[in-house]
């Protein structure tokens, strides 16, 4: 207490008999400080301003990051995932090498670190997972909130299935040699032969659909469950389960590793590709820009796609981790540097996987080189080509890719019209690097196959998919904690217990992608469960903020929580930029959507190939269906609050506000609920939860607070009063 105060202690036992306003009224009219932290009430009955003591027993303080490195290396962990090393190289690679960077620049700059400053802004500010931001900001848009849950359930449903794989064949990557490496052979009573689905296609590419997933022709024959695989998705749950199951204090300490880990291995394949044959020419190819294709809208629609999803935008995890910070952080900061640090990652994996597969690509063209070498030599026996077309200096037991070229340009002007009977392959190595390959088949595939050939090659498939499990892994904390944070912010339910709930339940649902079809449904979520529903979530959270609760505002907010203001840049970016951009996006995804009938890749074994299959009418209706049910919050909530259905002040939280784990009951009017947190007032909806002492910073005595805002630097009540050391609790 001050030491000029005239109230008397209280034990925290003793019943309190005095109002609030009672209490305040006994300060003295001098204390200053004490003037900035009063509350500001209105006479209401005794029971009204009492502690509801039931609450305040189970309120505890929000946890918080152990440290700054911690949080960054989670927010890191969480945007950096599977799609910077399968899906970014892919795209750089089919819309113009390095020209592409230019696009992709741009739009980061414009919508990417735009839209994540704005989630990490609100988590922080109001403390609170998704459905409790939305709802304090507009409760007709709390559906949003929901939404984001929804969307996280499904996408953690199958991310969780690629991690199994990878734990698969990082479990297989102890042999030598790997068990890849070459087709198995069948054997009968007298002979042995190679397996034909095998030699028809490759030995990873045989391996990966029959061993592995050992695959259906088509996602109506489901097969039955794989079990091998059905072990490899429990272990990843238990391991998801097991990192969650105490929040951030347990996620947070495996960040360290899960977040690191992969950027050790990334420069040690880059390291080790680099020494290479052949490395340098994928590297050249990968990086060659094509400026034409600039011009292009597909190459601008696919790079602002790949900026929105590459920082997790939508999904609930960036505005979950950031709910933990302490007020005064700087969120800017963290979105430029998270940002550019998923840029980098994205080009240091490109760079990676190019240099593999120009090593591959090498492979593959000497091999081709010696294999139409033997055409060749068949053709001089059998007196198709003479002898004198071939260079005296060329000796046909060593011949190289600048020899067979020299041959074949010969062939050509001598026998022109000939010449395609002859059926010679060109042999060009810029062939092998334009096959476009991403996602499964560049994982589990393409660089599969690249690394059998590679020196101590176990070792190498072993740091590879230790790799991918944990950066599915970082993925997949944030993913979870945008579904566990929000749901204990709301019900106040035990974050143990969901978590385990959160994660049998999705194994039990998760079983349908471990069938012999199951990887169609994985193409079937990663398709529609996301994409569309990701996008309306993003363009509502930024018309709520801009539009909604308005731009000024919430500058006015970042300028308190901060403690400056931040560029003009962001409040048109916010106001009118982003909103027509990712409005432009959403209309060029449902008209892409339309005009293309949902559609998958099967394999087929007979034939040993993929070939594009039409969905049968009930899973043309599952793919409707999980666009619409993700959406769906959005709307019911909107209705239900717009006709009163909900009562906006029915919610148990919606009338409190927090103390150092303390829970006052405040007078809450509906005037109150379209009132601005600039205002001071605190709306009817969930309020922010306010930390204890040891996190917030105390704005200085100098600062004057006018009658009509909050005494509390317009956050809340219960900001100053969390920082004042003397102030005994009991008396709230």
């Amino acid at each position: 207490m001050p030491k000029n105060s005239k109230v008397v202690k209280r034990e925290l036992d003793d019943d309190v008999t005095e109002s609030v306003k009672d209490l305040l009224s006994n300060e003295d009219s001098g204390d200053d400080s004490f003037k900035k932290s009063s509350l500001m009430v209105d006479d209401v009955q005794e029971d009204k301003d009492r502690d509801i003591e039931e609450c305040s027993d189970t309120e505890e303080e929000r946890p918080a990051w152990n440290s700054k490195l911690q949080y960054i290396l989670a927010q890191v962990g969480f945007s950096v995932g599977l799609g910077n090393v399968w899906r970014f190289p892919y795209l750089c690679q089919k819309n113009g090498g390095g020209a592409y960077l230019v696009p992709y620049l741009i739009l980061l700059v414009v919508i990417g670190i735009p839209l994540f400053f704005l989630e990490l802004a609100v988590g922080q500010r109001i403390r609170r997972g998704s459905i409790g931001v939305w709802n304090y900001i507009s409760p007709r848009l709390g559906g949003i909130g929901f939404a984001s849950c929804v969307v996280c359930f499904f996408v953690a449903l199958y991310y969780n299935v690629i991690i199994g794989w990878s734990l698969f064949y990082f479990s297989q990557s102890f042999q030598q040699p790997l068990p890849w490496d070459q087709c198995p052979l069948v054997k009968n009573k007298t002979t042995a032969f190679v397996e034909p689905e095998c030699e028809k296609s490759s030995a990873t590419t045989f391996y990966w659909y029959r061993e592995a997933l050992d695959i259906s022709s088509s996602i109506t024959e489901s097969g039955g469950l794989n079990w091998r695989m059905a072990v490899c998705l429990l272990s990843a749950w238990v391991m998801v389960c097991l990192a969650m199951i105490k929040g951030i204090q347990s996620s947070g300490k495996v960040m360290y590793f899960s977040s690191l880990f992969p950027y050790v291995v990334l420069i040690c394949f880059l390291v080790r590709a680099l020494l290479l044959k052949g490395s340098v020419d994928g590297i050249s190819h990968m990086f060659t820009p094509k400026l034409e294709i600039m011009l292009e809208p597909k190459v601008w629609r696919e790079a602002a796609t790949q900026v929105f999803f590459a920082l997790g935008l939508g999904f609930g995890g960036v505005i979950a981790f950031s709910s933990y910070n302490k007020r005064d952080n700087n969120c800017h900061f963290d979105a430029v540097l998270v940002s550019f640090i998923n840029f980098f990652t994205s080009v240091l994996a490109t760079l990676v996987v190019f240099a593999v597969l120009g090593f591959k690509a090498n492979i593959m063209n000497e091999k081709c080189v010696a294999l139409n070498t033997e055409k060749i030599i068949g053709f001089l026996n059998s007196g198709v080509l003479s002898h004198d077309l071939i260079p005296h200096h060329m000796n046909f037991s060593s011949i190289n890719t600048a020899d067979y070229h020299q041959m074949t340009d010969i062939f050509k002007g001598v026998k022109e019209t000939e010449f395609s009977s002859l059926g010679l392959d060109p042999c060009d190595i810029k062939d092998e690097l334009n096959k476009a390959v991403q996602g499964t088949g560049l994982a589990f595939i393409a660089f599969t196959e690249a690394m059998t050939h590679f020196p101590a090659s176990p070792f190498w498939s072993v740091m590879f998919f230790l790799m991918l499990v944990n950066l599915g892994l970082g993925s997949m904390f944030g993913t979870i904690e945008g579904i566990i944070t929000p749901l204990v912010d709301t019900f106040k339910v035990r974050k143990e217990f969901l978590t385990v709930g959160c994660c049998l339940l999705a194994f039990s649902v998760g079983l349908i992608f471990v069938q012999r079809s199951g990887n169609y449904f994985v193409a079937m979520f990663d398709d529609y469960s996301a994409t569309l529903p990701l996008l309306i979530v993003v363009v509502l959270e930024n018309i709520a903020v801009a539009w909604v609760y308005g731009t000024d505002k919430f500058f006015e907010d970042l300028k308190d929580m901060l403690g400056f203001s931040p560029y003009r840049f962001y409040y048109y970016m916010w106001k009118y930029v982003s909103p027509l951009v990712l409005l432009a996006l959403l209309a060029a995804s449902i008209i892409q959507m339309g005009m293309n009938p949902p559609t998958y890749s099967a394999w087929i074994g007979e034939l040993a190939v993929e070939k594009t299959l039409s969905y049968p009418p009930w899973g043309l209706a599952m793919c409707m269906t999980l666009v619409a049910f993700a959406i769906l919050p959005v709307p019911v909530v909107f209705i239900l609050r717009y006709f009163n259905l909900i009562e906006e002040d029915s919610n148990s939280l919606s009338a409190v506000s927090y103390k150092k784990g303390r829970i006052i009951q405040e007078n809450s009017s509906p005037e109150d609920d379209d009132t601005s947190l600039i205002e001071g007032r605190t709306p009817s909806e969930v309020p922010s939860p306010m930390p204890g002492k040891s996190i917030y910073r105390k704005p200085s005595s100098s600062t004057t607070t006018d009658m009509d805002t909050a005494p509390n630097g317009r956050y809340g009540i219960g900001y100053l009063m969390a920082d004042m050391p003397d102030m005994p609790e009991s008396d709230l």
